[in-house]
């Protein structure tokens, strides 16, 4: 079953040319086959049969970095994105997927395999890689295939997150329940963002479920046209949820691409499959992007205020596209970190940083450095001491765009920063 009727989602399009100023990939590179209104063009003309699905249309549909810019700001809200990923799980099917994003995305079915890994990974990292503690990022020694040289990647915890707390942690006066779905990057690179939210849901007395069995939310495969893997990671994370789900008050996400794949992206990867879109939804539902929930659900912010403080570091921040863009989320995180940290806002918080998702990061990595390069300019020129941003993908990118930018600027999570004045 398709995700999206492509040739009505190319006729809808009018060509008034505003997603064109917003387009990532038309931003660093001006080519009108690239920008939304093109790429919808050619969508057309593939569905129509007036176009092949040749080595040329599969390099231009990979082109696109999926920020969503362009539904943000077309007046019928056209669901370029969607279109895209459709067309990708098309180009899948045709030209099969590189071996070793199967050799991946095999791995993320498999959780013990993972932790193995990650262990291994952990002990033999200083052979192949220099560990920068503070950025949680390590650079390449020499040149490996894929990974490039001079390129900030996330480092490898000792221990993962879901390895390193007790499944249930019990509160004093219970007020709330709520499960952490960690994400696959905060569970083994950047680990102190869930370790952060543990502690705020402690000083908020919430009792906290940390489900061992939790997988991918699917994002990656989703996003490069892998859905038989997508589909059987969404199954297996519903099966496992629901049978606690209606103890809980809410899930809570600490990752902006996760959350908004499980709540957005599920539904549109199950098309067809209406019993297992009803059975989602009961998660969904209960679904939450960790800022949007603590700000809105809590009394974090009037815990923050009693502190009476402002700690001695300056932070802007970036609003992921799979926080504000698709879930509207990019004031509650700036109404938390107010509190105790002066915000300099950069240029244009909402610009893409880049990420793309696997395929740009790996064989088209030209784009998003060039992406990136912006970014990390309008960060310099804050002069602020943090950048911040509720997503793993973009501290990945950005790292390491501050980095081949010689930007001296660190990433921090909003959870780690709202965690430090907290354990102060």
């Amino acid at each position: 079953m398709s995700l999206i009727d492509l040739n009505y989602t190319a006729e809808e399009c009018v060509k008034c040319g505003k997603c064109i100023p917003v387009c990532t990939i038309h931003q660093i590179s001006a080519d009108e086959t690239t920008s939304p209104r093109g790429f919808l063009d050619l969508l057309g003309a593939y569905k129509r049969g007036d176009l092949l699905l040749d080595k040329d249309t599969k390099r231009i549909f990979e082109s696109c970095f999926l920020c969503t810019n362009c539904v943000d700001v077309c007046p019928t809200r056209i669901p370029t994105d969607t279109a895209i990923e459709e067309v990708r799980v098309e180009i899948a099917k045709e030209f099969g997927i590189t071996w070793y994003k199967r050799i991946f995305f095999w791995l993320l079915k498999n959780r013990k395999l993972m932790d193995l890994l990650a262990k291994f990974g952990y002990t033999f990292k200083t052979c192949m890689f220099k560990d920068f503690s503070e950025e949680k990022s390590m650079l390449s020694r020499f040149y490996l295939p894929i990974v490039k040289s001079g390129r900030m990647l996330p480092s490898i915890s000792k221990k993962s997150f879901l390895n390193s707390y007790p499944e249930e942690i019990h509160a004093k006066n219970r007020k709330q329940k709520v499960a952490i779905f960690i994400g696959c990057m905060a569970n083994y690179s950047y680990t102190s963002v869930g370790s952060a939210l543990v502690d705020i849901l402690k000083a908020l007395d919430i009792e906290i479920l940390i489900p061992k069995k939790q997988l991918c939310c699917g994002a990656p495969a989703y996003f490069t046209g892998d859905i038989e893997t997508v589909r059987w990671l969404i199954k297996q994370n519903i099966e496992y949820f629901e049978d606690f789900v209606d103890e809980l008050d809410a899930i809570i996400i600490p990752e902006a691409t996760c959350s908004s794949m499980i709540k957005i992206d599920w539904e549109h990867a199950l098309k067809g499959e209406d019993e297992w879109i009803l059975r989602s939804k009961k998660i969904t539902a209960k679904s939450f992007i960790a800022t949007e929930w603590l700000e809105k659900q809590t009394n974090l912010k009037e815990l923050l205020k009693q502190k009476g403080k402002k700690l001695h570091e300056t932070l802007t921040y970036h609003d992921p596209c799979h926080s504000r863009k698709t879930q509207g989320v990019w004031k509650e995180p700036r109404e938390l970190l107010s509190q105790n940290y002066d915000i300099v806002e950069m240029e244009n918080p909402n610009r893409c940083c880049g990420f793309g998702g696997v395929t740009i990061q790996t064989e088209r990595f030209e784009l998003a450095q060039m992406a990136g390069a912006p970014k990390a300019k309008m960060i310099k020129e804050t002069n602020a001491d943090t950048v911040s941003a509720e997503c793993s993908a973009c501290r990945m990118q950005l790292t390491n765009a501050m980095y081949q930018n010689d930007v001296s600027v660190v990433f921090k999570h909003p959870l780690e920063l709202i965690a430090k004045v907290l354990n102060d």
